[in-house]
């Protein structure tokens, strides 16, 4: 397969071979060139052979560039070719469960392996080639994630309506022997792949060796006419859940000397239970699956306080917009704030989300629209601040496309997107 290049950077060891913007890459050092994979790892050589067509003539040149340096080549999108798209119609999919009228963009289901080792997302299987297989395997690429959601073949052709989905499951082993780090997420949904089935899957996976499980408890949004039924968490079925993970941990724990399975915040809050300290975590393996995110942030939040002077002069009036589940721990650190800093006052307004439902809680899932009705003619003070979770990935968007700037025009006030982070949150306050 050839990959037409878009441009060369001036300068760079391709602009020397006299590789040029509009030729067709072929190979590098006798390897076919498919996608952003091959390229990244066939790049790294001091020496690399380039095959390539220049005006319809087959060429080939001689690079030499340090080790691990870029050899200079750009192309029209990011991946090479086009993201490769979900075959599954999970029973628990969120995509399914949004609202219509959204942009397109938001529909479109990725289960795109490259992504996967390029930028954390998890993958199913289900739709590997044997060749991309062999090509995972040979380049040694990990970690690898995997949404496993039960080890059980029939019950995961079920819940993800493939009949290839069991089967795939074999994939984890030939990753394993590998020895490729392995990652893992079940979605929870009560009554299909909790309980034994959950105890089961926990089993298989850490008798595979695999470097972490986060287990999530399934969203469900108000829009879900149409779809598979299911049950969302009640505090008892959340504290059932959290039982068989926390005493499966304990057994890792005295095993293997680490806890391998985790559960995300959100389960601990809907079973109406504390919040482990950060040591529970560990080295926090599962932050992007929401396990641990509440601990690390109180940690460094507690460490940055201890860092700055007290100043009972500082005057400050704020609001943080946060999601319901959240707000109450949030309103713990803001009262560490104040206990240092007298005059500085926080206003944490918890944001119902009536545009996905109320059984989405989360503050990733707030949207503009409901930041405006909620705090319109509330004293926000100087300046609301947000989590940049709310936000399209680089962009000041919200996922109703209502933009920042938009949300601060309508509330007429100062509106800031602030990192996860402890320091951040700390520093946003205080300036």
């Amino acid at each position: 397969m050839a990959v037409k290049i878009s441009s060369v950077v001036k300068g760079s060891a391709a602009d020397r071979c006299g590789i040029r913007g509009g030729d067709i890459l072929l190979s590098l050092n006798g390897n076919e060139i498919v996608d952003v994979l091959d390229y990244r790892f066939y790049q790294l050589e001091r020496v690399i052979t380039v095959k390539y067509i220049s005006d319809g003539e087959n060429k080939t040149a001689q690079a030499q560039k340090p080790e691990y340096e870029e050899l200079g080549l750009e192309f029209d999108t990011y991946l090479m070719d086009k993201e490769h798209s979900c075959r599954n119609k999970c029973i628990f999919c969120f995509i399914d469960q949004l609202p219509k009228g959204m942009r397109e963009t938001l529909y479109f289901k990725d289960d795109d392996s490259r992504l996967s080792f390029l930028f954390g997302n998890y993958i199913t299987l289900t739709n590997l080639t044997d060749h991309e297989i062999d090509r995972i395997i040979k380049m040694h690429i990990s970690p690898v994630n995997i949404s496993v959601h039960t080890t059980n073949p029939e019950l995961r052709c079920k819940m993800m309506n493939n009949r290839f989905a069991g089967e795939s499951l074999k994939i984890m082993e030939r990753f394993a022997k590998a020895d490729l780090v392995i990652n893992c997420q079940l979605v929870i949904c009560p009554g299909i792949n909790d309980g034994d089935e959950l105890l089961r899957s926990l089993t298989d996976l850490e008798q595979l060796g695999v470097n972490s499980v986060a287990i999530v408890p399934v969203g469900l949004t108000d829009h879900r006419e149409g779809l598979y039924p299911l049950t969302p968490f009640t505090p008892e079925t959340a504290s059932e859940v959290l039982d068989i993970v926390d005493n499966f941990g304990n057994m890792c724990v005295e095993k293997h000397g680490r806890r391998i399975v985790f559960a995300a915040d959100e389960l601990y809050i809907k079973a109406e239970r504390t919040i482990p300290d950060s040591e529970f975590y560990e080295d926090y393996p599962c932050l992007e699956n929401g396990v641990g995110l509440i601990a690390l942030l109180r940690e460094e939040l507690f460490f940055a306080l201890e860092d700055v002077e007290a100043d009972a002069t500082l005057s400050r009036e704020k609001t943080i917009a946060c999601g319901v589940s959240i707000a109450p721990f949030l309103r713990e650190l803001c009262d560490k704030i104040s206990e240092k800093f007298p005059g500085v006052r926080v206003n944490v307004v918890p944001i119902v989300n009536n545009f996905l439902g109320h059984m989405i809680n989360v503050s990733g899932l707030i949207v503009g629209c409901d930041l405006i009705e909620q705090l319109k003619n509330k004293n926000l003070g100087t300046e609301v601040l947000i989590t940049t979770s709310m936000l399209r990935s680089g962009e000041e968007v919200f996922l109703d496309d209502v933009t920042v700037s938009q949300v601060a025009t309508a509330l007429s006030v100062s509106v800031t997107a602030v990192e996860n982070s402890g320091e951040e949150f700390l520093r946003s306050i205080l300036r």
